[in-house]
């Protein structure tokens, strides 16, 4: 009941496809789709930090009739900042040093790190009604968000999702773009998430679409000792392990991550 997105831009949808797609416009993260009256909205705007990092610049939430933007450090909800925790009619705000929760009571939480990552559960009467990166939430993988009437590959599906703002400054990125083959990375990213810290993950999560994600992650990364490139993925099975029932060991030192 999990949508997330993460690091270099992986996206992992509600039905369990993770795939990668690196815009930055503003983008339907997961609505309600439902013709009649839509009961919320999450559209995300990513943008590249100074480091040159994808980082989640704002979120826009509408919950029934309410309006939240998300600022790192910042709660607006209909137009005035607030302080947390904050309660207004079946939504609540709550937030510290590194996360934003948000609890709507019609069947929704949100949790953001105020960086690269953002984790949306959604209660299951939203099968087959939501539609954005996170999918359609029909329990079935790849089919309606890759194939329907035809094979979208990601960056396709991605670009569908733009929110068109008439003076938007933003590319939409090539389609033909076809992801690099990192498998020389495959070993590495294989024992860091096989380490003893996440024995209670291993039955919990599948493993293979984290590695061939942290192995995407070092080839974007090209060969730079750089934290995010390689903490990220691992932060995000940690955070999917958790929430999944597991307890992830000390993973962490002083010297990694």
């Amino acid at each position: 009941y999990v949508c997330s997105t993460w690091g270099n831009n992986h996206f992992k949808t509600f039905d369990g496809d993770i795939y990668q797609f690196p815009g930055v416009c503003e983008y339907n993260f997961v609505s309600d789709c439902r013709e009649a009256y839509k009961e919320f909205s999450v559209h995300i705007q990513r943008a590249l930090n100074s480091n040159g990092h994808p980082e989640i610049q704002y979120i826009l939430m509408k919950i029934k009739d309410i309006m939240v933007y998300l600022k790192p450090n910042l709660v607006v909800v209909d137009g005035r900042i607030v302080k947390t925790p904050y309660y207004t009619s079946g939504v609540l705000i709550e937030s510290d040093e590194i996360y934003t929760k948000i609890y709507a009571k019609l069947g929704m939480v949100l949790m953001w790190n105020q960086q690269d990552a953002l984790m949306v559960e959604l209660d299951n009467k939203f099968n087959n009604h939501t539609c954005g990166l996170c999918g359609d939430y029909n329990g079935i993988q790849i089919y309606n968000e890759f194939i329907k009437g035809g094979v979208y590959n990601s960056i396709t599906y991605g670009n569908m999702q733009k929110i068109s703002k008439p003076n938007a400054k933003c590319e939409d990125p090539d389609e033909t773009q076809a992801l690099p083959s990192c498998n020389e990375h495959r070993d590495e990213c294989q024992r860091l998430l096989t380490s003893p810290a996440f024995a209670d993950c291993r039955l919990r999560l599948n493993l293979e679409m984290y590695i061939q994600a942290c192995m995407q992650d070092k080839c974007a990364c090209n060969g730079k000792d750089d934290s995010f490139c390689l903490c990220s993925t691992i932060s995000e099975y940690s955070r999917q392990c958790s929430h999944a029932g597991g307890r992830p060991g000390e993973w962490r030192t002083q010297s990694f991550c």
